[in-house]
């Protein structure tokens, strides 16, 4: 199965004051040719201050929703630990209904505990948050088929991970989209294990679309090359991360004309 590449940008929530700067990156990440945009699912920055200005994942994809018209949207990715999963499932449909049919639901087991601390969820161990994700997984596509009005589309579900014995046994399972948080030098390894898992439930891994994020910063030449390494591996959704306040889409416009040109 052959999927086209595609760009995504993941903008932070963290150390912007000002919404408005975040309303007006997402315009211009439309603007440019960015295929998705992504927040992340935290309570507070997980770099620079850690008590700087921070923004929740789900009330800004619902907002999100109504202000685009082209780009899919979601979270690299939602912490299971932090909403039942039969909410989660009802907000993702009303998210996408309001986009028109262009959430990605994004989830993953969790792992800032100091997210966990503040906000009064218990952390656990990481073998019970996978588990705890294990168990939800099902609970989500259940609720989601039983949901009036339905989604707009079957919400495509990217699991965020790369536990081999776990993780990516929950991919092979129930993922539409993969994100490892690899590299061109772990996801080759990462990947075997997934397809050996595919192996096992009976499911063609060529159907999972593989994702990861592009290294170089700024520097437009280590982008490319970052992106022409994991690309040469078969991954296809291709994120970069962008920082507040201010926002820079550089490399993201960097990675559109890459894929353009290709």
């Amino acid at each position: 199965m052959t999927l086209p590449i595609r760009i995504g940008v993941q903008l932070q929530p963290q150390h912007s004051t000002d919404y408005n700067q975040i309303r007006d990156a997402v315009r211009r990440c439309e603007d440019i040719g960015v295929d998705v945009v992504f927040n992340w699912d935290h309570f507070f920055p997980l770099y620079g201050d850690p008590d700087g200005a921070h923004y929740e994942c789900w009330t800004m994809l619902g907002a999100w929703a109504e202000q685009t018209s082209r780009v899919e949207i979601g979270a690299l990715v939602s912490c299971n630990s932090y909403r039942n999963p039969e909410l989660l499932a009802d907000m993702a449909r009303t998210v996408d209904n309001i986009s028109g049919g262009r959430l990605i639901l994004g989830i993953g087991s969790g792992w800032k505990q100091k997210d966990y601390d503040e906000y009064g969820y218990d952390f656990g161990t990481v073998g019970s948050r996978l588990d705890d994700l294990a168990g939800a997984l099902p609970r989500i596509k259940s609720r989601l088929a039983k949901l009036n009005p339905a989604p707009l589309r079957d919400i495509p579900i990217l699991i965020g991970g790369q536990g081999e014995k776990k993780t990516l046994r929950l991919v092979a399972e129930y993922g539409d989209i993969w994100h490892g948080f690899t590299n061109a030098e772990t996801y080759p390894g990462k990947a075997e294990v997934l397809d050996g898992h595919c192996a096992d439930v009976g499911r063609e891994p060529g159907v999972i679309e593989r994702s990861a994020g592009v290294e170089g910063g700024n520097d437009t030449d280590a982008l490319r090359a970052s992106a022409d390494a994991l690309a040469g591996l078969g991954v296809t959704l291709l994120t970069v991360g962008v920082n507040g306040p201010d926002y820079d889409l550089g490399p993201a416009e960097a990675l559109v004309r890459w894929r353009d040109a290709r």
